[in-house]
């Protein structure tokens, strides 16, 4: 039994543990290290030898624990305190100024703006209670995210405990580090240096192993890996970009001033932001680093700094306006903010030749023209396969097969064949023709209905490809997140080989699979670009392999994970579920807006096109693609056979009775205790509708700050008012009791 750790070593441990995470902060974040390596070295040992003496001062924030943390199996979806938003783009200045005069008409005027880089890295959101670092999420779906805080911890440049005293205000007079929140939520871009990078890419060839192709993505694999140890070898940092909830403490009225508060605690802040009075020094802005993008240069705006390129990739500048109350005026829309746009720079151009142009089948029937070139790097990354999209968007470039082509990546991400240069060719060049027949079933293409820019395999039920993409998609991130079932094994599972039919010939077989059926499969390997059998070059035969089961027979160990994976999938919540069908059109968004409001599978199947038209964040586009849907019987024998195994077919939702059931709500203008994300989520989680408009079927107008026209038709039509405490009466005691508290009724 080990003795109790004296005052003397605690001390000394809170000391070794202060001067290691100031280290690590000053040499990933200020790039001024105060210690050798050796010295540092030293301090870590000193570290592990007194918790090894006394282990209970070993904590999960110590430094040392940052590597030897439990080890993950899973990750677990966790909602986000408020909704992490996405940001409208600006393409070039017209946009910017266009953008400009929204927000100044609906702010009436703007002191200043807050201009930042635009990191190409995996967005983060990380929450400290009592200044204690309790959580890492991935940005996901905007909603929920992926729950990473073993791997977060890991990242040197993020502290898991906030320097100074919580609760404390601005004016506490301790300086920078006082007033640290009772609850803050960070917001930031974890990314990959470039020049670690390259080192990690040089080390995976040299070890036989496919690199990354860009950072970013390197980054989110970095992160995304279940065991911590790896993630913690990857030297990863991080940019905070913003904030969520931020309760209690110090409380900043503008952008920059949070930015400085967060960076006093010691969170890593970018020193490249800078506030500028009017667009012209955003321009000024942009420019500058539009030029220095890929070059060594002084830090801005901190005058004499030695010349030294950006750590990471950049794809743009962000513009917010600086003042907090303000941007609470101008509010958001449904995916973004009013009072901040990104601006992206041109993407780059390379030209390469177009070897070939093949085509692809979705899962949705879609028939692809993509170009194969010669493998070329474009913005960080080696290219050689590009959409074209459509047989007309091939005609309307003009390009023909052995071209040369300009290939750029829009807006850095997507591969894009731009125009042939026409100057080059030598009249060996050839057109492409599109297929009449589904190259994998041989079933004729057709348009779906008239005026379809692209064409489709019909044979939804029966194409190879068609059912191999929707099974791979089944098992994807943003359906049902079965992790063994990848691309490959989708392929396994849905492809015939003579004599024996796949075990899979629809998404309704996936929960019926048995061992028995397993073992057998001897799958040809297919090339995941092409979807086309792969040639062994020694016999001239496709690759064949049997999946499943070892070289004796017995089941390989992922036969049992599968099995593991498909019992969690079943346990999935509904808007996932109606995800993974493969309605077209209904995407996470739409598939969330449904679940929320209809509540149960058998609701949305027996719904009209008016009910689901009526759901907020619907319409009538999606409504007529789900009522298709359901019109469809191996469709509906999908839902039967998903059911008869167990997968979820409706969801609880909030404990206990409805409230609001019926009630529509109106919110207009800003809240101090609640973004408008989080208060329509409060009221729709109690059964309330939130509307965009008023009318004489409104519940409920709740006006914040500057509530506009919106409180002025409630006033005419008579419909009750409430502010923002009224608003906690109607969450907490429903309407009757809110209608008690009403600051005004109309006329």
């Amino acid at each position: 039994m080990s003795e109790s750790a004296p005052t003397a070593a605690r001390e000394r441990h809170a000391e070794l543990s202060r001067d290691i995470d100031e280290a690590n902060y000053r040499y990933y974040v200020l790039d001024t290290p105060t210690l050798s390596d050796a010295d540092y070295d030293r301090l870590m040992r000193d570290l592990q030898a007194l918790e090894e003496q006394y282990p209970e001062l070993v904590t999960p924030d110590s430094p040392t624990q940052r590597v030897g943390a439990p080890i993950t199996t899973d990750f677990a979806t966790v909602a986000h305190l408020e909704r992490m938003q996405s940001l409208d783009n600006a393409m070039d200045e017209d946009e910017l100024l266009a953008w400009g005069d929204r927000v100044e008409k609906g702010a009436g005027s703007v002191s200043g703006y807050l201009c930042e880089l635009k990191i190409d890295g995996l967005a983060i959101a990380l929450l400290y209670e009592n200044g204690r670092l309790v959580r890492g999420v991935t940005r996901g779906d905007g909603r929920t995210g992926e729950d990473v805080t073993n791997n977060i911890r890991t990242i040197a440049a993020i502290p898991t405990r906030l320097e100074g005293r919580v609760g404390e205000g601005a004016e506490g007079g301790a300086g920078a580090n006082t007033g640290v929140p009772e609850l803050l939520e960070v917001r930031g871009e974890v990314y990959l240096p470039v020049e670690a990078f390259e080192q990690l890419n040089a080390g995976l060839v040299e070890g036989g192993r496919e690199p990354f192709a860009n950072p970013r993505n390197a980054a989110a694999g970095s992160l995304r890996q279940k065991d911590p140890r790896i993630t913690a070898r990857r030297p990863l940092s991080m940019i905070v970009h913003g904030f969520g909830t931020w309760r209690g403490g110090a409380q900043p009225r503008s952008q920059a001033e949070a930015y400085e508060l967060m960076g006093g605690w010691g969170l890593p802040v970018s020193d490249r932001y800078q506030v500028v009075d009017d667009l012209a020094a955003v321009r000024e802005y942009i420019a500058f680093y539009g030029e220095h993008r890929h070059t060594a240069f002084p830090a801005d705006p901190v005058p004499g700094s030695a010349p030294r390129p950006l750590a990471y990739e950049i794809d743009g500048v962000v513009v917010k306006i600086d003042d907090l109350a303000v941007q609470r005026r101008l509010g958001s829309t449904s995916r973004a903010p009013r009072w901040a746009i990104a601006f992206k720079y041109p993407p780059e151009e390379v030209n390469t030749r177009l070897l070939d142009i093949k085509v692809g089948v979705g899962r949705t029937g879609r028939v692809t023209p993509y170009g194969v070139m010669a493998p070329i790097k474009v913005a960080g990354s080696t290219v050689e396969r590009a959409t074209l999209h459509n047989a007309g968007e091939v005609r309307r470039k003009g390009v023909l097969i052995g071209d040369m082509v300009v290939l750029r990546k829009a807006g850095d991400v997507i591969p894009e064949i731009v125009a042939p240069v026409a100057a080059l060719r030598d009249g060996t060049e050839r057109e492409f023709v599109m297929p009449t027949h589904c190259p994998e079933c041989g079933t004729e293409l057709a348009y779906q209905k008239e005026g379809d820019a692209d064409i489709r395999c019909p044979n939804a039920r029966s194409c190879p490809a068609q059912l191999r993409e929707r099974i791979a998609f089944v098992a994807g991130r943003g359906a049902l997140d079965i992790e063994v079932l990848g691309y490959v094994a989708a392929t396994a599972l849905t492809q015939p080989l003579e004599p024996a039919d796949p075990p899979v010939k629809n998404e309704g077989d996936l929960f019926h699979l048995t061992v028995e059926q397993l073992l057998p499969i001897k799958s040809v390997v297919l090339d995941p670009d092409t979807g086309l059998p792969k040639i062994d070059p020694k016999t001239g035969e496709q690759k064949v392999v049997t999946f499943f089961a070892n070289k004796t027979g017995e089941a390989k160990k992922t036969v049992d994970k599968l099995f593991e994976e498909l019992e969690k999938a079943k346990r999935q919540p509904l808007w996932r579920v109606l995800v993974a069908l493969s309605i077209r059109h209904v995407g996470p968004s739409a598939a969330q807006d449904l679940a929320r409001e209809l509540r149960s599978m058998d609701a949305i199947a027996g719904a009209s096109v008016e009910e689901l038209a009526a759901v907020d964040g619907v319409g009538p586009t999606i409504a007529a693609s789900v009522l298709d849907w359901f019109t469809v019987d191996w469709h509906r024998e999908i839902i039967e056979k998903w059911r008869a195994a167990g997968v979820r077919m409706a969801d609880e939702g909030v404990a206990g009775p409805r409230p609001l059931e019926g009630v529509s709500v109106v919110i207009t203008g800003s809240l101090d205790g609640y973004s408008r994300d989080s208060a329509t989520e409060a009221v729709q989680n109690l059964g309330g509708k939130v509307s965009g408009s008023v009318s004489k079927k409104t519940g409920f107008v709740v006006a914040g700050e500057n509530p506009g026209s919106k409180y002025d038709k409630a006033v005419k039509l008579g419909v009750p008012i409430l502010d923002e405490e009224g608003l906690r009466v109607l969450l907490t005691e429903g309407p009757d009791a809110a209608k008690s508290v009403t600051v005004g009724v109309g006329e």
